[in-house]
């Protein structure tokens, strides 16, 4: 059965359009509805009324008609059979020999309406018998399926299978309600091919609409097909550079939609610990030179910027591809590795929960002793651990040895988030892909400027907890002052020196998270001083303020959109990439975030320096 058409005679093309025609026919002279209900219809709860035909009916278009009539079929279980179509009628009966049910269809003269001339109502045929029918066609799906995957992308075909035989009391292939729902969606957002065509022109309208963005899409020379797109909005660019702590994330996920591919992504992180996207791009594949190209593009984006910041701690999974592109292009960055893809490797090689737990003791350790002293344990269990070590150099990922500032952030953050763009938007072409990522970061810039504006703290609440709970364990301690600026902070475990000019401690709690730990506040306190001035200025509520002080600005819907202007090539037309997804069933999903195995965060006392508890409610005699 034809996607488009009803059932035809004359076995026509299953994709052409049906002509409508008109006959007339003397002795249908009364408008009659059609009342026919299947001898052994089960499906009671169908409404008639919706369903009747009359002689006299209008319809605007052919499209219109054409879906009446199948709806009609499917409703009151019985099958069409179209006799003769052209340009101005068409004869539709039902499909079964010696059934008297007719209608005759005709257009108006010089309008596109469509009309009932003559209508035989009588059934005298038992109709369809079984859950699957000739009308219910993959156009039929996705027409029926358009306004539910309007409201959720994310309807699956099972879905769309149980709906359809709910509401219709029939039954549809699993390839049927795919392909139904995917022209649903091409009808919705445009084909993957058109989102490529739409590039050039997507990346001047950023550019127009949001000036001080950084917009491009590269094409392969021969034959214009996607390569790379990058984009990066000046609103997060001006936040980064003159709000945001000197760290950013790197990671990227693969894309499973027709012609696959990879998103790359660099996020920084807000005063309040919420991520901050600076720069998202769309390769054909994972390769180092792409990455090489991607970090060129952030070096460029940072360009005059990165001189007046202090320098830059990275972290990602160091593939080897990142680490020759930072090392040509950021070359005084301080590159670490995700503390979850070093405990990953470690769990898989040695496949041992105890040596994984004292890895993250070894891992969260403050000072090279403490780090040693774990080795040392380690290797004692396995001494497969050491060479391993010469692999993962602890300077790259170890609390004690590692040079940059994290700032508390030892993993990639935002995994999460990239899958979650990855299996919300694979199935749409790339410029909406593109477009619901922009509506979500303008989303977060107005949203948290509002929440911004209304603290009226010192520090961001996420700083000010964390500096509430330090000031509290501080009554744990006594300071004894040496000068102005050094104390001894002094208890029954240990003895920590704090100097609060150069803002340090001997715990290096202080210089690794930015905020003034317990030894800290209780120097402060003891000389009179407010802890919460003494934070880095990245936490601060003025800080967070100015990251989201620009405003990402909305694009045009793309109808609107015109020409390219001067220094545009209007006669580069970009292709898909060469790069397609496999051929069988299509997999939904890219992957569950369940399994991206992220580790809890490890708590270590202060005072007894074990696992799983906080130095309040240690309970080693003070």
């Amino acid at each position: 059965m034809s996607e488009q058409s009803l059932s035809v005679e004359s076995n026509a093309n299953a994709d052409a359009a049906l002509p409508l025609s008109v006959v007339s026919d003397a002795n249908a002279d009364v408008a009659l509805p059609v009342v026919y209900t299947p001898v052994s219809s089960t499906n009671a709860s169908v409404s008639l009324a919706n369903q009747a035909l009359v002689v006299g009916q209008e319809f605007a278009d052919v499209d219109t008609c054409r879906r009446t009539l199948k709806d009609t079929a499917i409703a009151l279980h019985f099958e069409i059979r179209i006799v003769k179509s052209d340009r101005s009628r068409f004869i539709a009966k039902c499909s079964r020999d010696g059934c008297p049910w007719r209608v005759h269809v005709a257009k108006l003269p010089g309008l596109p309406t469509f009309t009932i001339r003559t209508l035989h109502s009588e059934h005298t045929c038992e109709g369809v018998q079984n859950l699957h029918h000739q009308q219910a066609s993959v156009g039929w799906v996705a027409q029926s399926v358009e306004a539910r995957i309007r409201d959720n992308p994310k309807y699956k075909p099972k879905e769309i299978l149980q709906d359809i035989r709910d509401q219709h009391g029939i039954a549809v292939s699993y390839m049927q309600a795919w392909r139904g729902k995917e022209r649903s969606m091409a009808a919705l957002h445009g084909t993957y091919e058109e989102g490529f065509k739409l590039l050039p022109a997507y990346c001047e309208q950023i550019r127009k609409t949001n000036p001080g963005s950084i917009a491009s899409v590269v094409a392969t020379e021969q034959e214009n097909s996607f390569q790379r797109l990058f984009v990066a909005y000046r609103a997060a660019i001006y936040g980064f550079v003159h709000a945001c702590r000197p760290l950013l994330e790197l990671d990227r996920v693969h894309l499973k939609g027709k012609y696959i591919g990879t998103l790359l992504c660099a996020a920084a992180v807000d005063a309040d610990d919420h991520l901050f996207p600076l720069a998202i791009a769309v390769v054909d594949v994972e390769s180092d030179e792409n990455w090489m190209w991607f970090v060129s593009e952030l070096r460029k984006l940072l360009g005059v910027n990165t001189d007046n910041m202090p320098r830059l701690t990275i972290l990602s999974e160091r593939t080897p591809g990142l680490v020759e592109a930072f090392e040509t292009h950021f070359p005084n960055a301080f590159h670490g590795f995700c503390l979850r893809f070093v405990s990953e490797n470690f769990r898989d090689t040695f496949k041992n929960s105890k040596l994984v737990n004292m890895f993250w003791s070894a891992a969260y350790a403050l000072t090279t002793t403490e780090f040693e002293s774990k080795i040392s344990e380690m290797v004692q269990l396995s001494e497969d651990v050491l060479p391993w070590l010469h692999y993962f150099n602890p300077q790259l990922w170890a609390v004690t040895y590692f040079e940059g500032v994290r700032y508390g952030h030892f993993t990639l953050n935002f995994t999460e988030l990239l899958y979650s763009w990855a299996l919300e938007y694979h199935e749409l072409p790339i410029v909406e892909t593109m477009e619901h990522i922009r509506h979500q970061m303008a989303s977060w810039f107005h949203q948290r400027l509002s929440v911004g504006m209304q603290l009226a703290s010192i520090l961001v609440p996420s700083a000010e907890k964390r500096i509430s709970e330090a000031i509290s364990d501080a009554n744990c301690y006594k300071v004894l002052r040496a000068n102005e600026v050094e104390f001894e902070i002094v208890s029954s475990e240990r003895t920590n020196i704090v100097d609060i000019r150069i803002r340090i401690c001997s715990c290096r709690r202080w210089q690794l998270y930015g905020l003034p730990c317990a030894h800290a506040a209780a120097a402060l306190i003891s000389c009179g001083q407010n802890a919460h001035l003494f934070a880095e200025t990245c936490f601060t509520v003025h800080s967070y303020r100015e990251t989201y002080s620009q405003m990402i600005h909305p694009i045009p819907d793309k109808r609107l959109w015109r020409e390219p202007g001067e220094g545009v090539q209007v006669d580069v037309t970009i292709r898909p990439p060469k790069t397609r997804r496999p051929p069988g069933r299509p997999k939904k999903k890219v992957l569950r975030l369940e399994s991206l195995k992220r580790p809890k965060r490890v708590v270590q006392c202060g005072r007894c320096h074990m696992l799983g508890h906080s130095q309040k409610k240690c309970t080693l005699p003070m």
